[in-house]
């Protein structure tokens, strides 16, 4: 029964947005209220293709979901395209397994993605991503509850990308992605019918690495920048209002310490602000010069009067760039609309690894927020990546109480076993 109405609920805001009529937003407390109770209420800025910001392997994620420049490997495809440059190695991959609302016993859903890399020269490297979701076996209903039959709601990206050392310490990259979702093709939803929805979309990525002293240990710290999902809006039916992608803007810095031939520490600190416009409360309440609490409609709501809200109105750049000013409640509002996340990783002998991390969201903007452990080992050409979250707030989480998997293959080790044979 859960998983009926759940996913009922979920298509339907996805493909009709979700309903602002209830937002109000309150010029005294500077922040959206609730019609209970008047505190603060979450404003959440949300997307089409939410799986696309899905952290995708377990190295990343043991970290706090930390990855745009920690030390790259096969994942920085995801995290920063342009880390590949000064990957090691020749030739790598990696597959990631992850489990979804496992905690719920909802088995069938989970996110599979592979990734690998290819140098073509010293300054040159490619790499690719393909990710698929699948949300299982879904009973789908109409709006008057009546069983519209069953469907297998799935999602999938496939992008490549091309780096290139810039210099010795700095390296750029390009991106290039499509990517489909067919959540209820074919089924009819309060008289519109739905259909698959796809996007193209552009990642552009920077990363600064160079090498340092530390308390007398080697070492190297890098920064790195990551504007993903760069792409074109879309809409699951036939309407004149089309929803954004999530493209996102990724910060990143680490520090990565040698203390000695075995041992071996990396910090990681990560900050992250989606680029879709927030949604903006159709009424305003504040006080009157007579101390008394007013209530009206918001201008700056729907100023065509056409019925629709201006935020979901605005086109993909002028969304992109003005969502770093839009918020109703000013700097203090975007600022909250920023998602840190602090990790760190430990190797010993370049075989076995333990990780842990923090990713933090403000309460109004998401909520998500939690700790992270996770493990490696490495062993011949083969390595294991696991990776456990646990919710620091009373919110439960996709993956909480769940381990997700990353198998890697070392192409380089592969070749020289055999030629050593």
């Amino acid at each position: 029964m859960f998983n009926k109405y759940f996913y009922t609920l979920v298509i339907a805001i996805l493909f009709f947005g979700k309903s602002e009529a209830q937002l109000t937003f309150d010029e005294d407390k500077n922040c959206v209220i609730s019609g209970a109770d008047g505190a603060c209420a979450s404003n959440t800025v949300t997307s089409a293709f939410p799986f696309m910001r899905i952290i995708p392997d377990a190295r990343a994620a043991g970290m706090g979901d930390t990855g745009i420049a920690i030390s790259p490997d096969m994942n920085s495809v995801f995290h920063n395209a342009s880390n590949l440059a000064f990957v090691e190695g020749n030739m790598s991959f990696a597959a990631t397994y992850t489990p979804w609302l496992a905690n719920l016993n909802l088995n069938d859903i989970y996110l599979a993605d592979l990734t690998g890399f290819k140098k073509i020269d010293k300054l040159q490297t490619i790499g690719f991503e393909l990710r698929y979701f699948n949300l299982g076996q879904v009973p789908f209903l109409d709006e008057n509850g009546i069983d519209l039959g069953e469907g297998r709601p799935r999602e999938f990206s496939i992008g490549l990308a091309y780096a290139r050392k810039l210099g010795s310490n700095f390296s750029a990259a390009l991106g290039a992605k499509y990517i489909n979702s067919n959540l209820a093709g074919g089924i009819q939803v309060m008289g519109q019918l739905v259909s698959a929805a796809s996007s193209f979309a552009a990642d552009v990525s920077f990363t600064y690495r160079n090498k340092t002293k530390i308390g007398g240990y080697n070492g190297s710290w890098a920064v790195g920048m990551n504007l993903s999902n760069l792409g074109s809006k879309i809409s699951y039916i036939e309407s004149p209002v089309k929803e954004f992608i999530p493209t996102n803007l990724g910060l990143g810095t680490s520090l990565k310490i040698e203390f000695d031939d075995f041992n071996t520490m990396e910090f990681a600190l990560d900050f992250n602000k989606l680029l879709v416009p927030t949604p903006i409360a159709p009424k305003i309440v504040y006080t009157d010069a007579d101390g008394q609490r007013v209530v009206d409609p918001n201008p700056e709501y729907d100023t065509n009067g056409n019925g629709i809200a201006d935020f979901r109105e605005k086109a993909l750049f002028s969304g992109v760039f003005g969502s770093f000013t839009d918020a109703q409640g000013g700097f203090s509002e975007e600022i909250k609309e920023i998602a840190y996340s602090f990790g760190m990783e430990y190797w010993y002998d370049k075989q076995f690894a333990v990780r842990a991390g923090y990713y933090h969201e403000s309460a109004l903007k998401g909520n998500r927020q939690f700790l992270t452990v996770g493990a490696g080992i490495k062993y011949n050409v083969f390595g294991i990546d696991l990776s456990y979250l646990k919710p620091t707030n009373n919110l439960l989480s996709p993956l909480d109480n769940t381990l997700r998997f990353t198998l890697t293959f070392d192409f380089d080790k592969y070749n020289a076993d055999l030629n050593e044979e």
